[in-house]
């Protein structure tokens, strides 16, 4: 386990790598200057040389890149163009606040979804099956952005029961309460998008569980459709399971852009997407990498826990 774990990592390292560089050409690569994010339009033609050459933009690429690198290599991520305060600071303060809404809304839509495609797949064609189908048809065609502005005109505006934006009402940020508060409706919204995938990866699962041979051993055996559901079948339909639960890792920092966005939610959402607005490229670099790390740390983990829940995938290894 330990030398095939230790396998993987050298493996990620090179990916890892070429991601860094696809990503620096293609920030370098778009229609836009970087400079144009630390000048204004009154300063003259020496000002901006000299901020150019302060930022070390007048250097080639390939000096660029390496430099960089090797600055992230020291977990020293830059500083903001627009802001000049510390890219790696700025992610302390806000990974925690977008893993704090992520992760209990991915984790009950996870739950919902074992359940619901369960009872769906067992009841493959009939009422419950085509109930929960076109719940989920209506779910992934729903925008998240209508549904989080739905909530907040019928909840916050219409009826004032919950804050419309932001994590805390001033001057309560240690009261439990009031985050719950605020933290209800981006909850809601991000449940309702994780939901629908998961369920119909459950659902299919599930169906094809069903025509397996030791299903027809159970039934033969006089074993109850409840028994064979939840003991047996869905040991199996949670394996395949793994593999969502290892790829869902770069969702706890960069999962709820959206949402994050419209409810000023002081998460990475808010914060990649100002980035984004001002042109303030070693932000947009810094998310990038880190998204880029996480995928593939989930692929690394989703093969580590396949080797725990399944033997036979450990002694293949």
């Amino acid at each position: 386990m330990l030398k095939y774990i230790g396998k993987r990592i050298l493996q990620a390292i090179p990916l890892l790598f070429i991601i860094t560089v696809i990503c620096f050409i293609l920030i370098n690569l778009a229609p836009y200057d970087a400079v144009d994010a630390i000048t204004t339009p009154d300063m003259s033609a020496e000002e901006i040389a000299i901020r150019k050459e302060e930022y070390g933009l007048n250097d080639s690429m390939v000096v660029q890149y390496f430099r960089w690198l090797g600055n992230v290599l020291k977990g020293d991520l830059g500083y903001s163009l627009a802001s000049h305060t510390s890219i790696k600071y700025d992610l302390l303060i806000r990974i925690p606040a977008t893993i704090s809404l992520v992760l209990p809304a991915y984790i009950t839509a996870f739950l919902l979804a074992i359940v619901l495609g369960l009872v769906a797949g067992n009841a493959k064609n009939r009422w419950p099956d085509k109930i929960i189908d076109s719940l989920c048809s209506i779910g992934i065609s729903t925008p998240s952005f209508w549904f989080a502005m739905l909530l907040m005109y019928i909840l916050g505006y219409k009826l004032g029961l919950l804050p419309l934006m932001g994590m805390h009402t001033l001057g309560m940020e240690g009261s439990f309460k009031d985050f719950m508060l605020h933290f209800i409706m981006p909850y809601l919204v991000l449940v309702v998008n994780f939901l629908p995938d998961l369920t119909r990866f459950v659902r299919g699962s599930t169906v094809s569980q069903l025509k397996e041979d030791y299903v027809i051993v159970q039934q033969a055996f006089g074993a109850k459709k409840a028994e064979i559901l939840f003991r047996h079948v869905s040991k199996n339909v949670l394996l395949p399971l793994i593999t969502k639960l290892g790829m869902a890792l770069p969702m706890l920092v960069t999962g709820a852009v959206i949402t994050e966005s419209i409810f000023a939610w002081p998460g990475i959402g808010p914060y990649f997407v100002k980035a984004i607005q001002s042109m303030d490229y070693p932000i947009v670099m810094a998310v990038l990498i880190l998204s880029g790390s996480l995928v593939i740390l989930g692929n690394l983990l989703s093969d580590i826990l396949y080797c725990v829940a399944d033997p036979r995938i450990k002694s293949m290894k």
